[in-house]
């Protein structure tokens, strides 16, 4: 069989391992128009701030890695088109400008995403930075010691964790969003608050509830206007947020509105010898039951392995996902799986919530300090449909713990009474998750006594 894989960042690096895995006789050809593959690129932020031991160990896999499997690697060749009724895709040699025509028996459509890039004024100056691949990265690092002051653009995961790293490395930083709170997508009112305080005492200026209207470059700074103000700085970074790279199969596969391709429980298109996964692709989002649109590395690479696993035959099933995540700021984890009442809200979803906070471990401990946890769930069948946590301990791997309540259909009230240890060192004899479990179970009573 002959395969095409197009892109391979994380999907198309992962499907590419797993079909020659499974399928070492098969013909695997790779197109991907940079120099690299599977750049972490979540890890550019602690690159910059001076966190990472090694950039090329940013890498997990490489063209040379694919090729001993026996795929056949073409580097800085671009697809750019797909018919998808001849089983043909058109290719540009990038080195060489030459072109020419490919087919396939099957194809993977991996090509990722692409930032966002409104329309504005200026948005071209040589001082707009941008956070995506290792190019940006190697950008961003060579002049991190060289700025004084940053302009970044977005407040979400990206944009947070580069604002915070200028920050705690002695910038002025402006972190600039359209939308009302920092991180206003990932989590609610409860935890952003208190992460918007963690910014200001360290001295960074927030413009949120700020759409961006213009740049203004000179010899050495750059201004930024947005519609409540100008500020003003020697770079900024734009990381307001990708968009799936799916022209090439615009009018040809079933899509989302935003252009994300929905597949079917095999990463399979509605054309099924059309294979997608990664930042082109949908998700199962479990907690609605419905297809959405989360590009999460995580993602990427379970479709990627699914891709792999199903290429001959629909053999295992995509899971879902509940886009569980995590960050550190200023020494402050924050993690969560799941919906939030925003989330959820946006998402016309019905949902009741509750939040909590106690010490992580008993007082009688020479030191504690607290957990602030919240649960979702729906108020019928009582179901968990989200959690999160902030606290100066480690609770990221709380947000697992709500990832499998979800994906197992747990209720609050199993949550509430399921097994977790008890040490000192560690927790309480009720620990955080059962307690915000049993908080929730508490407040869904009152509500049906009521």
């Amino acid at each position: 069989m002959k395969i095409i894989v197009v892109g391979a960042t994380h999907a198309g690096t992962f499907a590419t391992q797993q079909i020659l895995t499974e399928h070492p006789d098969y013909s695997v050809t790779v197109y991907e128009k940079n120099e690299t593959l599977s750049f972490l690129s979540c890890g550019i932020a602690l690159w910059v701030g001076g966190h990472v031991s090694d950039p090329n160990k940013m890498f997990y896999s490489s063209p040379e890695a694919l090729r001993d499997l026996g795929a056949d690697m073409q580097m800085q060749h671009e697809v750019t088109a797909i018919d998808t009724a001849s089983k043909t895709v058109s290719v540009t040699d990038l080195t060489t400008g030459a072109q020419f025509t490919d087919s396939y028996d099957k194809l993977v459509f991996t090509p990722g995403s692409a930032p966002i890039l409104p329309p504005i004024p200026g948005i071209k100056a040589k001082r707009v930075f941008f956070c995506k691949d290792w190019n940006d990265a190697q950008r961003l690092q060579q002049n991190a010691d060289q700025i004084n002051s940053a302009i970044v653009i977005g407040a979400g995961y990206i944009g947070a964790e580069l604002a915070e790293q200028y920050a705690v490395n002695g910038k002025a930083v402006t972190l600039v969003d359209a939308l009302p709170r920092v991180l206003a997508k990932n989590f609610d009112a409860s935890i952003t608050d208190r992460v918007q305080d963690l910014y200001t005492a360290h001295g960074t200026t927030l413009a949120l509830n700020e759409k961006v209207v213009g740049f203004e470059e000179t010899d050495t700074q750059i201004t930024v206007t947005t519609d409540r103000g100008d500020y003003t700085a020697d770079i900024a970074v734009l990381a307001i947020g990708f968009r799936p790279h799916t022209e090439l199969l615009k009018g040809q596969v079933e899509m989302l509105g935003n252009g994300a391709i929905v597949t079917d429980d095999y990463m399979r298109t509605s054309n099924p010898d059309i294979f997608v996964a990664g930042d082109s692709a949908a998700v199962h989002y479990n907690p609605t039951g419905k297809s959405d649109y989360i590009p999460l590395a995580t993602n990427a690479v379970r479709q990627g392995m699914l891709v792999g696993k199903n290429i001959a035959a629909p053999t295992q099933k995509y899971l879902g996902t509940q886009a569980s995540s995590a960050v550190e700021l200023f020494d402050h984890c924050i993690a969560a799986s799941g919906l939030t009442t925003e989330g959820a809200k946006a998402r016309d979803v019905d949902v009741a919530t509750v939040t909590i906070e106690q010490d992580y471990r008993p007082d009688f401990m020479l030191s504690t300090t607290k957990v602030l946890a919240s649960l979702t769930w729906d108020p019928v069948t009582r179901r968990v449909l989200g959690g999160a946590f902030y606290s100066q301990h480690d609770v990221s791997m709380s947000a697992n713990v709500i990832s499998m309540a979800i994906q197992t259909k747990m209720t609050i009230d199993t949550l509430a009474m399921v097994d977790f240890f008890f040490q000192p060192n560690f927790d309480q004899p009720i620990s955080w998750v059962n307690a915000v479990a049993m908080a929730a179970v508490a407040q869904a009573d009152a509500v049906v006594t009521a």
